[in-house]
């Protein structure tokens, strides 16, 4: 997977596909599981209604249940993944099934921007790109997130844009409140000067 522990700078992965368009937050993690303000079990509720019938059981013909995700750890998605509301749920649930990227043609940006806090590399795709992914599920795929490129072996490979301070973050393994606490002495020096 990543070659570095403490954070993400390469991931090696193959893919799994939900090619559906406007997958929601509620898709991914449905309201009325949100009355938790930790990430511990939320992967086991990453997309319930797909993967559980009205009793509670795991459904025998969702490939989702038996999906190694230490194996298929890159999502590629339809169109506009992550649109509805802008539940930080969605990512942690999606983090704790076992997603480490990703990939659509349109990723909403509220979603792209908390998947990017919580170690989930958000990748948006060229048409191209995506239709291909899309075609041939379970293909092998690298990603230098240094070098912002995906390599797709024999599909077609891409640069892609990310925010620089995000790309800092995912690199370091460590999301904005973290980044704040690890310059909490200059913090403490610049405020005993201001005062």
């Amino acid at each position: 997977m990543s070659d570095n522990p403490a954070g993400l700078t390469q991931l090696h992965s193959r893919t799994f596909t939900l090619p559906q368009e406007d997958i929601d937050t509620d898709q991914i993690i449905p309201a009325r599981f949100l009355t938790t303000t930790t990430r511990d079990g939320l992967g086991k509720l990453a997309f319930h209604d797909w993967r559980y019938d009205e009793g509670g059981k795991m459904r025998d013909d969702c490939d989702l249940n038996t999906l190694d995700t230490d194996q298929f750890a890159l999502l590629v998605a339809g169109r506009n993944f992550g649109c509805g509301s802008s539940r930080e749920h969605a990512p942690w649930a999606l983090h704790e099934f076992g997603v480490r990227a990703v990939i659509s043609s349109e990723i909403a940006d509220i979603f792209r921007s908390n998947a990017a806090k919580n170690n989930i590399l958000p990748i948006v795709a060229p048409p191209n790109a995506h239709a291909w992914l899309l075609a041939h599920e379970g293909v092998e795929v690298k990603i230098d997130l240094e070098r912002q490129y995906v390599d797709l072996g024999n599909g077609p490979g891409f640069h892609f844009e990310i925010e620089s301070f995000a790309k800092h973050c995912l690199i370091e393994g460590t999301d904005p409140l973290g980044f704040l606490l690890s310059h909490g002495d200059d913090i403490t020096a610049y405020e005993a000067r201001s005062a």
